[in-house]
């Protein structure tokens, strides 16, 4: 009696442990289908980035490579959250105020932190003192400190600028891999096909210049009649944040060296505080 007793125990130990077995690969499932999910929600809503205009579900779904029912869903979680939003009568959506609020409290926050010692070198220079941040193929401006002189250059918060033809572009150029910077100004001569590059070598080596001192130049290949000199540093989560200052050719020959100075010393300053985790 005592061994049935016992074996029937031992059976019944067993289903346990295959249960549990099976519970912790239906966990691992359930965590690699979120993360599955969440990257194609990324993936979506990267292509609608540069639609303003919105995209339909099919369109979508080709662009991602996904059937349009599973497109369908994703896209509405993501409504759901306000990431992206319906437009027109066809069922088409674009990127939506809750992705927007989002992206305005980062660069609110950078400038938040930054813009006492964006002052201070504006007061050290006497320039214009721009900060922004990469959007797409673009460098979007988030924060400006104006220039106290009787010229200045000036260009309006939350204006997109190219990354291949401006100091604060190249500079957050300088930022990534070739590979990555070479497919970042292909999005950036997409975004802005005004603006060519005459000399994709001549680029090149501006980029490689700008990682090894930390500055990068426009001159007058943005604008005639403006020079700028920029640098740029990542954050904990590497996303690039640079600070240019745009000046008057007239008198960009004659600052220059003061200025490139005082921004190098501007760059170890804010170094702890962009780099440092919040």
């Amino acid at each position: 009696m005592a061994g049935t007793v016992s074996r029937s125990l031992r059976r019944g130990r067993s289903p346990t442990k295959s249960s549990k077995r099976t519970a912790a690969l239906d966990a691992d499932r359930e965590r690699s289908g979120g993360i599955q999910v969440i990257a194609r929600a990324a993936e979506i809503l990267r292509v609608l980035e540069h639609q303003p205009e919105g995209l339909s579900l099919g369109q979508i779904a080709r662009a991602v490579g996904l059937a349009r029912s599973t497109v369908q869903r994703i896209v509405g979680a993501l409504a759901a959250e306000d990431f992206v939003t319906a437009v027109g009568p066809n069922g088409g959506v674009r990127i939506g105020t809750g992705l927007v609020r989002l992206a305005a409290s980062v660069g609110s926050n950078v400038a938040e932190l930054l813009r006492p010692h964006l002052r201070a070198l504006g007061d050290a220079v006497g320039e214009t003192v721009d900060l922004s941040v990469l959007s797409g193929g673009s460098a979007v401006f988030v924060d400006q400190v104006p220039g106290r002189q009787r010229l200045v250059a000036l260009s309006a918060v939350g204006e997109r600028f190219p990354l291949h033809c401006t100091a604060n572009g190249k500079a957050i150029l300088a930022c990534f891999s070739d590979a990555d910077a070479l497919e970042l100004v292909e999005k950036s001569l997409a975004e802005h096909p005004a603006f060519g590059v005459p000399d994709r070598a001549a680029l090149i080596q501006d980029i490689e210049a700008a990682r090894s001192s930390h500055l990068a130049y426009d001159l007058e290949e943005h604008g005639k009649g403006i020079s700028a000199i920029g640098t740029a540093l990542l954050d904990p989560v590497g996303s690039p944040i640079a600070i240019s200052i745009p000046v008057p050719s007239a008198r960009f020959a004659e600052e220059r060296r003061y200025i490139a100075e005082q921004l190098l010393q501007f760059r170890e300053r804010i170094k702890p505080i962009v780099t440092r985790r919040r």
